[in-house]
């Protein structure tokens, strides 16, 4: 039986009339991931220090210093969770390499992961992302999830759950057929960070 493509949440493919964009490629060798591991959290820096430079920071207030560093900031721990979960649950021996993206618009940045992971693994993240999206309250989720962390059972998937809650961001997922592998699917992420509650004026001149 052939597979279909599922969506979760509101996901809307990031048009090309962004600011500015930026896409990383990693190796889809699970000894050079293991090798690197250290460097993808540098790579998530990377972006929060590329992408905070189009914000107001140059000026003599300290509010528009800390407006560029909460940004970077936010980059930096949104791309790092978004990689890493990329990382987690990507085959290797698909042999797909792993992607992440920023796209910076107006009024939001939008970030897009990439990967290849198992139909079995990808099943059991799809449940948890049901679970999220059915949430009455997003704040008991995340107590319920940290309780799970603590004792050690099951994946917790906390750092999604702390974008969500801290950060506002929008999560939306899409779950794809690979034609060259029928026991893997593509797993494409997307997460929407609002930029209008940083500040009125977002971009420097």
């Amino acid at each position: 039986m052939s597979q279909s493509s599922e969506q979760f949440g509101r996901f809307v493919e990031p048009s090309g009339n962004s600011k500015e964009y930026l896409t990383l490629h990693f190796s889809p060798s699970a000894s050079a991931r293991q090798e690197r591991w250290q460097n993808y959290g540098l790579s998530a820096d990377f972006l929060g220090d590329y992408f905070s430079n189009f914000f107001p920071g140059n000026q003599i207030s300290d509010h528009e210093l800390s407006q560029k560093d909460t940004i970077k900031s936010a980059v930096s721990f949104i791309a790092n969770e978004l990689l890493e979960n990329s990382i987690k649950y990507s085959y290797d021996c698909a042999q797909f390499p792993i992607t992440l993206s920023l796209y910076l618009y107006e009024e939001r940045l939008i970030f897009r992961s990439v990967n290849c992971a198992e139909i079995a693994v990808a099943a059991r993240f799809k449940q948890f992302i049901r679970d999220l999206l059915a949430a009455p309250d997003i704040d008991v989720l995340f107590t319920q999830q940290f309780e799970k962390t603590a004792a050690g059972s099951g994946e917790s998937c906390m750092g999604l759950l702390t974008m969500i809650c801290d950060y506002g961001v929008e999560l939306s997922w899409k779950f794809q057929p690979i034609d060259r592998g029928k026991n893997t699917i593509q797993v494409d992420a997307l997460a929407y960070l609002d930029l209008t509650k940083f500040d009125n004026q977002l971009f420097s001149n």
